[in-house]
């Protein structure tokens, strides 16, 4: 744990002003993997737990805290730039520091008894509904991004930053989980700190990979979300039904636009986005997008996939000596693996089962 939190606190990243977040992101969750071996190497090497139990708890429940605000703030601000301010870092601190001293007086001030165990519970309630706030914000975060990434990119961005998703859900569990470790007798405390190997273990491996795509991601990001309120804010359900039911008399021109441009197989350059799509058909971006969601009912990537799954199959029954990988490329398709996780999903086989079976009805 040492080393993936040294790691993450001062390992470099490329020399590059896009991955100052990235950078950001990573040495708020080396701070927070160094407060906690702090906080284990306490428990293992000194044994506070055999000498002073509440003290023990105390020690804990200050730590959770804290780190629960560093672990969320440091995967928020890899989608939302905009996350870490000075007014939200004093607030949290401020309640970080609040909530250690009221944990205290209750653990070290109350005599123990029911009143000790009644502040003990409000204050676990309060670490646990702290830690729900924060993953609601970050997965809010999370699913605006995926959501604007489909409505302008034809190329699944939103993949690389899925890992989040699974990391966050993880954290959940392991902290929760973590909480209770705490509790087991004095004897089985090293399963509590043994559990979390494989935690750190995959979150290191996950900062590591996502040097790969960083760039691609956060370059997405920079052009699409100018502000926080537009990765926080949503769709009002009204507005949508308003557009479904007016056909805006612009929809028949871009109508046009579009079908010219389809007959010339656009769709296929890779790393297509609405705004080159909108240049390109002169048109208004936004007029663009709606005209696309309220036509299709589909996302632009979504459709994007469709028109690109069409070109593939039409290829593949014109080409039969060609590779899976060379359709792939050829329909535009970001690789040969999102290839076919989006032929199987949308046709429930294979590319190669697929063509096997036209070729033997022909």
């Amino acid at each position: 744990m040492l080393f993936f939190g040294f790691y993450l606190l001062f390992a470099k990243a490329p020399e590059k002003a896009i991955f100052e977040n990235y950078l950001r992101s990573r040495r708020i969750m080396g701070s927070a993997m160094l407060l906690l071996v702090a906080n284990y190497s306490i428990h293992f090497f000194f044994g506070i737990r055999f000498v002073n139990v509440n003290a023990a708890i105390l020690m804990n429940l200050s730590t959770y805290f804290l780190c629960y605000w560093l672990f969320s703030s440091a995967l928020t601000t890899l989608i939302d730039r905009f996350y870490i301010t000075k007014k939200r870092f004093r607030t949290h601190l401020g309640m970080w520091a609040l909530f250690s001293v009221l944990s205290g007086v209750i653990l070290l001030l109350l005599p123990e008894g029911t009143m000790q165990k009644i502040g003990l519970v409000i204050m676990a309630a309060w670490l646990i509904i702290y830690g729900l706030f924060l993953v609601r914000r970050l997965l809010l975060a999370y699913y605006k991004a995926i959501k604007i990434f489909n409505d302008t990119h034809s190329d699944d961005i939103g993949s690389y930053i899925k890992w989040m998703s699974v990391l966050t859900w993880w954290t959940v569990i392991f902290g929760i989980s973590c909480g209770l470790l705490t509790f087991l007798p004095d004897e089985w405390v090293f399963i509590w700190i043994l559990s979390s190997v494989p935690f750190y273990i995959y979150l290191y491996h996950c900062y590591q990979n996502y040097l790969l795509f960083y760039e691609q991601v956060e370059s997405a990001m920079e052009s699409e979300i100018t502000s926080e309120k537009e990765i926080l804010c949503s769709a009002k359900p009204e507005e949508t039904q308003m557009q479904e039911r007016e056909v805006p008399s612009y929809h028949a021109e871009i109508a046009e636009k579009i079908k010219e441009w389809i007959s010339e197989d656009g769709y296929i350059r890779p790393g297509l986005t609405i705004k080159e799509l909108s240049d390109r058909l002169h048109t208004n971006r936004t007029y663009l997008s709606e005209y696309i969601r309220t036509t299709y009912n589909m996302l632009f990537r979504d459709w994007i996939v469709g028109l690109r799954m069409e070109y593939a199959k039409r290829e593949m029954v014109r080409h039969p000596e060609w590779t899976i990988e060379e359709i792939s490329k050829t329909s535009g398709f970001l690789s040969t693996s999102h290839f076919m996780k989006n032929f199987k999903e949308k046709e429930g086989q294979s590319p190669a089962k697929w063509r096997k079976s036209k070729a033997s009805t022909r």
